[in-house]
């Protein structure tokens, strides 16, 4: 027989959880020795034992007070739902933890890998971060709205940056940022731009993110505000385009 202070150490709870437990009805108090002292059995400390592994699995008290009392093929079963449940918990957590690694790393955005490794590429190309930071503001709005579109119109994109024609020109548009609007490389960026723009889909348009949608207007807004000379490139390039 053991006190209450060598079962708790013994099975690694404190004496106020066992306390607690006896108030919940989950482990039988002992009757008292002749000194007033709580003595406890080997079947107490095994009876602990589950209680605070069932406990630690996330199971609540009211439900493990429950299977106290169960059959050992209800218990069983209890215990394999459990250990279910216990896994798509362990999923969520690893899921949770990569996205705290990347947090940790600097990689905010929630992307598919490929769209990652794509301004990656776009780094390496010579993009400057500005640059790369708008596409990845871009595709993060684009995921988010259309979800189902999405990754067909990065592919589109990633295709044609794999051009280095069409690559250089991408390039040219990055940093024209700093050019005053009326730059005369400013007009030949445009009419390069809505060359290689035509022989790339012939009479069709290029792929819209969506007709109905507002999302265009508030990317290409947003760009324009950061530099006159986009402001005016994207004026010349629509009203080419339309001629």
């Amino acid at each position: 027989m053991i006190t209450i202070g060598q079962l708790a150490r013994y099975v690694g709870v404190s004496i106020k959880t066992i306390r607690v437990y006896h108030d919940k009805g989950l482990l039988p108090e002992p009757d008292r020795d002749a000194s007033g002292y709580r003595r406890y059995s080997a079947n107490d400390a095994t009876d602990l034992i589950k209680i605070r592994t069932l406990a630690e699995a996330g199971v609540p008290l009211a439900r493990i007070r429950d299977l106290r009392s169960a059959t050992d093929e209800d218990f069983q079963r209890a215990l394999h739902e459990i250990d279910d449940e216990l896994t798509t918990r362990i999923r969520g957590l690893e899921t949770t933890q990569g996205r705290l690694r990347r947090l940790a790393a600097g990689h905010l955005a929630p992307l598919p890998t490929e769209v990652s490794a794509h301004l990656e590429q776009l780094a390496r190309w010579e993009f400057t971060p500005r640059w790369v930071n708008l596409q990845r503001d871009l595709w993060i709005l684009v995921f988010a709205i259309l979800p189902d579109r999405a990754i067909t119109l990065f592919h589109d994109q990633a295709e044609t940056l794999d051009d280095p024609d069409f690559r250089q020109l991408f390039l040219d548009y990055d940093h024209a940022h700093d050019l005053d609007a009326d730059h005369p490389h400013i007009d030949d960026l445009a009419r390069r731009i809505v060359e290689a723009t035509r022989r790339r889909y012939g009479p069709d348009e290029p792929p819209e993110l969506d007709a109905a949608s507002e999302i265009p207007a508030l990317i290409q807004g947003s760009v324009n505000a950061l530099s006159p000379a986009w402001q005016r490139l994207d004026t010349l390039i629509r009203a080419q385009l339309s001629a």
